[in-house]
Order: C-alpha cells, then sequence, then structure tokens
C-alpha cells in the first residue's frame, strides 16, 4: 500500500493481484479514519476475530439489512481495473483498506462508486437531485394552509423533509406520509420522478373534489395507497389496476364511482382493500364474475357500496381476516361458502336484507375472535347451538332480526367455553322469551349487555352484580318483574350506562345507600322508585340524561335535584310533583305530565342552552314570561294544556330556531302576532287550538313555508280565510321532515294524535298537511 499527498488531499493506494494475472488498483481519497463495528456485507459477527481482525468469510449472497442503527460514511473510489490475459471474476475483493478493512465490490472497468462504511453513529444518505426537484414542483400546485411543509424549501437534502422517508442505503424517497396534512390543491404528476415509491398516504386531506389522477397508475412501485377521507369524487381511474405490487388500498370515505371492477383483478398481490361508501352499485351486476383477488388476506371493507348481492368472487378469498359487507341492500340468504372461511377473525354483515334462519354453520368460522356483526336484517329461527364453537368471540351482535327462543338457552351455548371471552352481547329487537338465569354471572368480561325489546320474562337474577366489567346495560322493553336490591349492583363498578325502561320493576333499597358506580344515562321510566325522589342520585355527579317518567314519584323537586353540572335531558313527566325549587342549566327538560303549579319563573336567561322545553300537561298559571325569549336555541315549546293567559310576548320573536309551538288549551288572548309569519320562518308546527284569540288570521302567516301542521280551531277568529293558505307548499308533501328535532319522539307517544293515527306515524314516519280552521267565525270562499 502507498500513501500519497496531492492537492486534493491524502489518497492511499492498494494493489490486489488476482488469479490469471488480473490486478486490480484501488486509489481513494481518505477522509477519516474509521473502526469497521460490524460491516453490513459480513452475515455474521463471528466471520471477525474475537477482536475483529483476521480476514474475515465472504458470503457471495446479496447483502443483507442490518438491524442495528448505523451511520454511513461516503468515500469515493476510484477504481483502475488492469487486465492482463484473462477477464476477472464478476467480484473482486479489494481487501487492507484503510487499516483492515475488507469490502465486497461489484467490478467496474473504470469509474467512481459510492461505498457506506458503517460505524455506530446514526445518520441518512443525501436524497436524489431529480427527486427533490419532483418533491419541490409537487409541493407548488398545493395548499398548504397549516405551513406543514415549511422544511420542503430551497437546497437542503429532502430526506430530511417533514413527511419524507428514505432508502437508509441508496437516498431514493420510498416513502411520502402526508396524512391529516390538510392540504388542498392540485396533484402534480411530478411524483413519477420518484422511481422508488412504494409508500403513499394522503389521507385526511381535502383535494375539493377532484377525480383520482390518472398517472396514480404509473407508480408501479407502490406497495402502499391511502386515499381515504381526502374528498375525491368521480370515478375510480382503471388505471389503479397497473399498480401490480400493491399490497393495500385504501379508498374509504370519499365521493367515488365504480362503472367496471375488472381492475382490481390486476391487483394480483393485494392483501388489504377498503372500498367504503364507494358507489358501486352501477358495477354491482358484473361483481359476480369479477376475480375477486384470491390475495386479499387481510381485510376487505366493502360496506355502504350500494350492494345488492353478495360478490360471488368473494368466495375465493378464503383466507381472509376481516369482510365488512354492512348498510348495503343485499337481499338473500348468507352463502353457504362463507362459513367456510376459516381464517376470518370479524365478520360484519349488519343494515342488510339478509333472511331465513341462522344457519348451524355458524359454528364452523372458529377463528372469529373480534366481531360477528348480523344486526338490521331479517334473520329468524333459533340461535344454533353451535354458537358453542365460537371460543374467541369477543362481540355477537345480532340485534334487530327475528330471531326467537328462549334466552337461557343463548346464554347456555355461549358458556361452554368463551363466556370467559364474550365483552359484548346485543340482541335487542328480537322475539327471545324465557328468563334469565344465574349464568348470567359467568360472564366475567362482559361490557356491553343489551337484551332490550324481547319478551324476556321474570325476576332479575342477583348473579348480575358479579359482572364488574359491565359498562352498559340495556333491558328496556321487555316484561321483567319483581324486586331490584343492591345485591344487584355489588360490583357493577363501572357501570356508565343503565337503560331499563318500561319493565314492572320496583327498585328496593336503603336509605342511606351509595351506588358503587357513577352514571352517565338512567333511565328507569315505569319502575316504582316513589314515593319520593331517591336520594342516592345525588351521588351521581357526571349524570347527563334522567329518564324517570311514571314512577310514582310525589311532592317536591328537592333543591339538589339541580345541582348536576352536566345534566342534559330530563323527563319526570307523568308523576305527581306539584313544584319546584330551583332549575338548573340543561339542553332539554320534560317535564309534562305533572302537577306543577305557579307562574312559569322569569328566569330562562340563566338556561340559554335549551333546545326543548316540554311543560304540557300541568297545573300552570300566569302569562309567558318575556325571559323566554332569551332561549335563542329553543326548538320546541310545548305549553299546551295548562292554564295560562295573557298575549304572547314580543320576545318570542327572537327565538328564531323555533320548528314546533304548541299552545293549545290555555286561556290565551289577543290576536295572532304578525310577527311569527316574519321572525320564526322555521316553523313546521303551530297549534293554539282552543283559546281565547280572535280577530283576523293574518297574511304573514304564509311566509311560513316549511308549515306542516297549522291549527287555530276552537277561538274567535273572524273574517276571510287568506288566500295564499292555498299554496303551503311543505302541507302538500307527503314526507314530515323532522330536521333533527325531536318530533319522532313526539309520535311515539302520541302527542300529535288528533290529527293521525299512531301507528303510521311510528312505522312510516310521514305525515301530510294539517290545516284545521273549525269551530271559528270566518267567511268567504275556502282557498
Amino acid at each position: 500500500m502507498s500513501i500519497t499527498h496531492t492537492s486534493q488531499g491524502l489518497y492511499k493506494e492498494t494493489h490486489i493481484p488476482k488469479r490469471r494475472g488480473s490486478e486490480l488498483t484501488v486509489r481513494y481519497r481518505v477522509i477519516c479514519q474509521l473502526t469497521l463495528l460490524n460491516p453490513y456485507l459480513f452475515r455474521h459477527r463471528r466471520a471477525f476475530g474475537r477482536y475483529r481482525t483476521g480476514t474475515p468469510r465472504i458470503y457471495r449472497t446479496r447483502p443483507f439489512a442490518v438491524r442495528r442503527k448505523y451511520h454511513c460514511r461516503q468515500i469515493a473510489l476510484q477504481i483502475t481495473h488492469i487486465a492482463h490475459t484473462h477477464q476477472v471474476n464478476q467480484y473482486s475483493l479489494i481487501h487492507r483498506a484503510m487499516g483492515g478493512v475488507v469490502l465486497l465490490v461489484r467490478f467496474l472497468s473504470i469509474g467512481t462508486i459510492i461505498i457506506c462504511l458503517c460505524n455506530g453513529n446514526l445518520g441518512v444518505p443525501y436524497c436524489k437531485e431529480i427527486e427533490r426537484r419532483a418533491l419541490l414542483m409537487f409541493k407548488q400546485d398545493l395548499n398548504d394552509s397549516l405551513n406543514l411543509l415549511s422544511s420542503w424549501v430551497g437546497e437542503g437534502d429532502c430526506c430530511n423533509w417533514a413527511g419524507v422517508v428514505c432508502h437508509n442505503l441508496t437516498g431514493h424517497v420510498r416513502k411520502l406520509r402526508l396524512g391529516s396534512y390538510y392540504l388542498s390543491g392540485k396533484l402534480n404528476p411530478s411524483l413519477l420522478n420518484l422511481k422508488n415509491l412504494n409508500y403513499l398516504d394522503l389521507s385526511k386531506n381535502s383535494f375539493d373534489g377532484s377525480q383520482i389522477p390518472d398517472f396514480f397508475g404509473s407508480l408501479t412501485s407502490l406497495r402502499y395507497l391511502d386515499l381515504s377521507q381526502a374528498d375525491f369524487q368521480g370515478v375510480i381511474p382503471h388505471q389503479l389496476g397497473n399498480l401490480s405490487s400493491l399490497h393495500h388500498l385504501d379508498l374509504h370515505g370519499n365521493y367515488l364511482d365504480v362503472n367496471n371492477l375488472q381492475w382490481i383483478s390486476g391487483l394480483s398481490l393485494l392483501q388489504y382493500l377498503d372500498m367504503h361508501a364507494v358507489n358501486l352499485s352501477k358495477a354491482s351486476g358484473r361483481l359476480q364474475e369479477t376475480n375477486m383477488l384470491p390475495s386479499l388476506v387481510e381485510y376487505l371493507d366493502m360496506s355502504d357500496c350500494g350492494l345488492y348481492h353478495i360478490p360471488g368472487g368473494i368466495a375465493n378469498m378464503t383466507s381472509l381476516r376481516v369482510l365488512n359487507l354492512q348498510r348495503n341492500s343485499i337481499s338473500s340468504t348468507i352463502p353457504k361458502w362463507l362459513y367456510s372461511f376459516s381464517h376470518l377473525e370479524s365478520l360484519f354483515l349488519s343494515y342488510n336484507h339478509l333472511h331465513a334462519d341462522t344457519s348451524s354453520s355458524i359454528g364452523n368460522l372458529t377463528a372469529l375472535v373480534n366481531l360477528l356483526d348480523f344486526n338490521h336484517n331479517q334473520l329468524g329461527g333459533k340461535i344454533p347451538n353451535s354458537l358453542k364453537n365460537l371460543c374467541k368471540l369477543t362481540v355477537f351482535d345480532l340485534s334487530w332480526n327475528h330471531v326467537s327462543g328462549r334466552v337461557s338457552e343463548i346464554f347456555e351455548s355461549c358458556s361452554s367455553c368463551n363466556s370467559s371471552q364474550l365483552e359484548s352481547l346485543s340482541l335487542s329487537y328480537n322475539n327471545l322469551s324465557g328468563e334469565l338465569t344465574d349464568m348470567l354471572g359467568n360472564f366475567k368480561n362482559l361490557a356491553v349487555l343489551d337484551l332490550s325489546s324481547n319478551s324476556i320474562s321474570g325476576p332479575i337474577p342477583p348473579s348480575i352484580g358479579s359482572l364488574s366489567c359491565l359498562k352498559l346495560l340495556n333491558i328496556s322493553n321487555n316484561s321483567l318483574y319483581g324486586d331490584v336490591s343492591e345485591v344487584h349492583f355489588t360490583n357493577l363498578t363501572r357501570l356508565e350506562e343503565l337503560h331499563a325502561n318500561d319493565n314492572s320493576l320496583t327498585l328496593k333499597t336503603s336509605r342511606g345507600w351509595l351506588p358503587p358506580f357513577q352514571l352517565f344515562m338512567l333511565h328507569l321510566n315505569s319502575w316504582v322508585l316513589g314515593p319520593e325522589l331517591p336520594r342516592w342520585l345525588q351521588s351521581q355527579t357526571r349524570l347527563e340524561e334522567l329518564y324517570i317518567s311514571n314512577t310514582r314519584i310525589s311532592g317536591t323537586i328537592p333543591i339538589w335535584f339541580w345541582n348536576f353540572s352536566s345534566l342534559a335531558i330530563v323527563d319526570l313527566s307523568h308523576n305527581q310533583l306539584h313544584g319546584t325549587d330551583e332549575l338548573k342549566e340543561l339542553t332539554i327538560l320534560y317535564l309534562g305530565y305533572n302537577y306543577l303549579t305557579g307562574e312559569i319563573p322569569d328566569c330562562w336567561i340563566n338556561w340559554e342552552n335549551l333546545i326543548v322545553v316540554d311543560l304540557h300537561s300541568n297545573h300552570l298559571t300566569g302569562n309567558i314570561p318575556s325571559s323566554i325569549g332569551d332561549l335563542i336555541f329553543l326548538q320546541e315549546l310545548l305549553l299546551d294544556n295548562n292554564h295560562l293567559s295573557g298575549e304572547l310576548p314580543l320576545s318570542l320573536q327572537k327565538c328564531k330556531n323555533l320548528l314546533l309551538v304548541s299552545l293549545a288549551k290555555n286561556n290565551f288572548i289577543g290576536s295572532i302576532p304578525t310577527w311569527i309569519g316574519k321572525s320564526l320562518s322555521q316553523l313546521m308546527v303551530l297549534i293554539f287550538y282552543s283559546n281565547k284569540l280572535h280577530g283576523d288570521i293574518p297574511n304573514e302567516l304564509c311566509n311560513l313555508l316549511s308549515l306542516q301542521i297549522l291549527d287555530p280551531s276552537l277561538n274567535n277568529f273572524v273574517g276571510a280565510i287568506p288566500i295564499c293558505f292555498g299554496k303551503f307548499r311543505a302541507m302538500s308533501s307527503a314526507k314530515f321532515e323532522s330536521r333533527g328535532s325531536s318530533f319522532f319522539f313526539r309520535f311515539k307517544h302520541g302527542f300529535f294524535g288528533k290529527y293521525i293515527d299512531n301507528d303510521m306515524l311510528v312505522k312510516e314516519s310521514k305525515i301530510f298537511g294539517i290545516l284545521d280552521l273549525s269551530s271559528n267565525n270566518l267567511s268567504g270562499e275556502i282557498p
């Protein structure tokens, strides 16, 4: 070896003799003196001597990836090959360089190569100039509103830019992780210059309803592509079928259509496909013949895609772990081939029109470890005993079907092996009967138990109190009866929601009882709780919803009752309450069907978040207080069937969000204010029949374009019927739009029973416009 000093620095030169007269000369610039710790080219550490000396054993295989972190220093080697008689082998050994460092170098005649000598420090190679320029061009067409791409500037190393990941040896850009960067604008095809790009995440951005660019189909190195929730629209380009190396494709949460799914068959290595909410209705007729990728072994989501049939091509995906076809319009039986998916861990088929009896073959899905969801279908028959084979199942949801049988049989099937695994069991809205047994206490991991709206009878077994993991219990709308004591709640320390409306249960606890739980929701309508409000409610400081109507409570509402800081909904209706001490801020207040007396308090400014005030069917007197106008978010005001009097307060016109006003069966006087038609433009229901109102009916009411029920009957109105009443557009529509208010609650409880058959409303949610002008002194023609 010789050392040469030149104007460019210190150089070393090594002559390496080769077989058959060949010689290799290596001349390189000495940048630094390195201590070699573990060259990536050697497969084993033991290839060196104990102190990393000697001649290592060379493996003639491709370099492998060392799992430790190394810093690679770039050293320029000028290699000159001098051939005498024969060409040297493809691989040449350069050794005795830099004090014993040995490297394996692919033969080059004359040229310069970059080699990484590894030591123990962390670092990243410099990115490629063409790729840096490509990224800058890509950024130019984007709107980076949060300035998250601020590092994408100048001549810097693009491998250090936000969201950019480079290969740790070559410096090529391999990954772009730009999910949730809130980017918008256009997607520049300069990405095509990233020849080694195998990972592209543009999810959770907003590309303004643009189409997925066709050029994405030319990014043929991609293995991972996530375009979910990025505000793409239009037809998915068939060019995506060219991405033959793709393993992961996520398109969910956009506004995309597919006319033909044949391009999917080109994704021969695809393992994960999420097309949630992609409109496949136009392609659904061709799905049966489409080759649907037997390579899919991880995940397939075609939920909310407008499918009418389960695509037959899915039958080839026998290694799937997750299959999601919920929220479609699939009307068929569950295909038999589905029960042969022995690797399936989660199955979602809810919100379809699947019918026929639940098959005993369900027991073949023994790998189900997460979820089996059949809710909102038309499945019937008994739950098969083969359910006992699903020992790994944690979530089972068969609610909203037509399943029959005894509830105890279901618990017997589940308890054979998976009672310790099951965390959520939902069987609501079926035809289950029979009684609950002490076997319920075996399901120690249950966090959710929903048996509501069945025909389950008998008492609640005390063993339910041993379910220490239970967070939600719903047994509403059954035929349960008997006493519920403190024993039933002994270990329910995690309980957050208790729904038990409409049973024949009586709560019997000691006067000083303190529950072990802190509830958010408590629904005990139609229980026996009285005669006074249960004192233990004071301990429920996180309570948000309280429904205790028709619970035989009487007396005055105590002051402490209104001290709940989080309470948003209260229903105390159908009790025998006859006074209030103090009210607290709420959003929904139901106090109808009680014995409330006195005047409505004039301090509503303290409850400005109220959207529903329901005080109907009490014994309230006096005027409507002017502070009611401070409820600027109010949507429903129900004061009917009281003894209120006076005129409507002018301040009510400030409640511009009102949808429903019912003042019937009171003693209001005066005329209909004209400001109702000007200020309350969103009104859908206006009812003030059976009062003492008089005068003309103002034409301004015709400005209420959303009005569907108008009832001023049983008053003293005179004059002509406004001609414009014949042009109420909303009254000609058969569909009653609730706009998110609680109208459906009113329908269900017969509030509009005067106007329409209650059953039709509950089943159809439809109503025709209603105009009742009867029992007045009106004259003239009917419009």
